[in-house]
């Protein structure tokens, strides 16, 4: 077997570089998203240091880290304490919808964009990164706070709402007509309701199938079956990460204690590479003559992200400082967004430069801004788990009391660590 020797050297200072920038943000207290995303931009095409061998799998491992991403994040969660949840946030995702939809379909219209190009920009305004988010509410030691089940709430709709938007984006940009596109959308949301309803009715019968003494068996049979899952998500144009966070959902107690185990190593890998792939899709050349528009956009549509956190946060009973860090958290726009222009865009480079500018602009500030925003300054502890409708209760630096509902023995998880 030929050793691939420019790939090893690649892959080898890649990783060594994204240790050094982690090191370094967990000695500021940082999360290292940003670091990893600026290392890409500075080893992708254009940059100081491009790596062509180590491309293919770096974008490979990036689709693989936002499902791992999204799979350990679901096994902190059960999939009753989750839909409890989604039905008290309907109203927080519409207005989600509306404050952050809304300012790039104006813009893409104050561009003289056509309905396509409207349709584009809106939907990538409109969706938070699933994948920067679920790292920053580990990183940050938050997935016990007040306001995180309302934060996952409406990152869950909106995955959900790319399950609808996405066929109809495709029919709209290839010039097809209503009924193809309403057919899309008709066929879309059917899937992910049948796969919810599974996942409902018999996801404990998964629990004890994938469960086993050994640990590489569990490793084995949860990432197959996830990454199948997630397969078949995005064949019918639903969301991998949707998939694969239904998956999580539906393992339960030990199961998802193990998984959980087992899982965690691999997800920190291939997350960092995730990162580190969106910054590589950027030639660092397209971004300044879209910038001031970029910049003015990413602006308009953090403050009204941060509006649509706090007004969701709100529902969970959380005080000022929950709503800001919710607010904040849900800022940063990523991978949907880049599937989002890819699906679109093609000959149409100002709209890409410009979404693109757009989402490194956010995927590097939102991290930032999530670290500031207010904690109170006592030592984190692991989170204590509720198994009231909310589904988790806050850690020490929430600022919110403890969650009204009492425990319900048996319903939950128990307590996990951060990450």
């Amino acid at each position: 077997m030929h050793t691939p020797i420019a790939l090893l050297l690649e892959l080898g200072v890649i990783l060594t570089a994204l240790s050094l920038l982690g090191a370094l943000a967990r000695r500021f207290a940082l999360s290292p998203v940003p670091l990893y995303l600026v290392a890409g931009l500075a080893l992708g095409d254009g940059g100081i240091a491009p790596v062509p061998a180590a491309r293919e799998f770096v974008d490979m491992g990036a689709a693989i880290g936002v499902i791992l991403l999204l799979l350990v994040l679901g096994l902190d969660f059960t999939v009753r304490e989750f839909t409890v949840s989604l039905r008290r946030h309907r109203s927080s995702a519409a207005v989600d919808l509306v404050l952050n939809a809304t300012p790039g379909a104006v813009a893409g219209w104050l561009l003289g964009l056509d309905a396509g190009g409207i349709l584009t920009l809106a939907g990538a305004t409109y969706v938070s990164s699933s994948g920067i988010v679920a790292r920053l509410l580990g990183d940050l030691r938050r997935l016990g706070n007040r306001e995180t089940p309302a934060v996952l709430s409406v990152l869950v709709v909106e995955d959900f709402v790319m399950a609808a938007y996405l066929p109809l984006l495709a029919v709209v940009v290839s010039g097809g007509t209503w009924w193809q596109a309403l057919l899309a959308v008709a066929a879309a949301m059917s899937a992910v309701a049948a796969a919810i309803a599974a996942s409902w009715r018999w996801g404990h019968h998964v629990g004890r199938v994938l469960s086993h003494p050994d640990a590489e068996q569990v490793l084995l049979r949860v990432l197959g079956l996830t990454l199948i899952v997630a397969a078949l998500a995005e064949i019918i144009h639903v969301s991998a990460a949707v998939g694969a966070f239904l998956i999580g959902l539906a393992l339960t107690g030990t199961a998802a204690d193990r998984a959980r185990a087992v899982l965690s190593p691999l997800r920190d890998l291939f997350a960092a590479v995730f990162f580190l792939a969106l910054g590589l899709s950027v030639d660092p050349g397209d971004l300044l003559p879209v910038l001031p528009a970029a910049v003015a956009l990413a602006v308009v549509t953090g403050a009204t992200k941060l509006a649509a956190g706090w007004y969701a946060a709100g529902r969970e009973g959380a005080g000022r400082r929950g709503r800001l860090r919710a607010g904040t958290a849900l800022i940063a726009r990523g991978e949907f967004s880049v599937v989002i222009i890819g699906l679109a865009a093609p000959g149409q480079d100002r709209l890409a430069a410009l979404v693109t500018t757009y989402v490194m602009l956010l995927a590097v500030c939102g991290p930032v801004l999530t670290r500031f925003a207010p904690t109170r300054p006592t030592a984190p502890r692991p989170p204590i788990r509720r198994k009231g409708a909310a589904g988790l209760a806050p850690d020490a630096v929430s600022d919110a009391g403890p969650l009204p509902a009492p425990p319900r023995p048996g319903s939950g998880r128990g307590a996990a660590g951060p990450g």
